[in-house]
């Protein structure tokens, strides 16, 4: 079980009802986008790493492993928004660290919400709720089925790298950069074997091409909800304040 799947079936807020934890996430990633960055997305990402982290309970090491490659491709974004190279060089772009500042603090706001979303939910109760909403049938197994490739990939690509490690290929960087090209040039063959395999498994016990998985539906609590909104407002108010 990945990481992700882990904190998303063991966290505090796991049999919380699927629509108010989707309310506050997509509530918040909505405001982020309709107000002004400053001070909305600050007080957003905020809130919604407040709620992970001290409401459900997921575990900080999880977060930040989730978090690491999303605030580095933010990172890396923000600077090319704010530095031109031009014929004297590199230097600051004429507006850049205000751009570079608000993208960055509306791309915060809705990572911190997206992270919400998914460590604090199973993907099944995802495609569930979003199949009672009418999506169709099809796209929600294509959905399930890319998710599960994704960490069938990561697997792999870890079972590879440690049988690497244990033939001494990390024993210095030449060998090491002659490895990763190994492990690059392998990866997607043999996850896309253990993939047929898979569906050849699945064919072997009568799959038609849906796939039925156990989720829980809980009851809405109207009384969370209700603070649910009522944070929301406040955060609204804010960005109309700051307006």
């Amino acid at each position: 079980m990945s990481p992700i799947d882990r904190a998303a079936h063991l966290n505090r807020w796991r049999s919380r009802s699927l629509t108010e934890k989707s309310v506050l996430a997509l509530g918040m990633m909505a405001l982020a986008l309709v107000f002004p960055p400053f001070p909305v997305a600050p007080v957003i990402a905020l809130v919604m790493t407040a709620a992970t982290l001290l409401g459900a309970r997921v575990s900080p090491r999880i977060w930040l492993g989730c978090a690491a490659a999303p605030l580095g491709f933010l990172l890396v974004g923000s600077l090319s928004l704010a530095l031109q190279v031009d014929s004297g060089g590199i230097g600051l772009a004429p507006g850049g660290m205000t751009a570079a500042g608000g993208s960055a603090a509306r791309s915060l706001a809705g990572l911190t919400a997206l992270l919400f979303l998914a460590l604090t939910t199973p993907a099944t109760d995802l495609v569930a709720g979003a199949r009672r909403l009418g999506l169709p049938g099809e796209i929600a197994e294509i959905a399930l089925l890319m998710y599960r490739f994704l960490f069938l990939l990561a697997g792999t690509a870890l079972a590879m790298d440690t049988a690497q490690a244990a033939r001494l290929g990390h024993d210095g960087a030449r060998r090491r950069m002659r490895a990763l090209g190994a492990l690059i040039a392998n990866l997607l063959p043999r996850s896309l074997d253990r993939a047929r395999r898979l569906e050849v498994g699945l064919a072997a016990r009568g799959w038609n091409g849906e796939m039925r998985v156990l989720s829980r539906r809980t009851a809405v609590s109207w009384p969370a909800l209700t603070l649910v909104l009522a944070i929301e407002a406040g955060v609204a108010g804010l960005g109309l304040w700051a307006w």
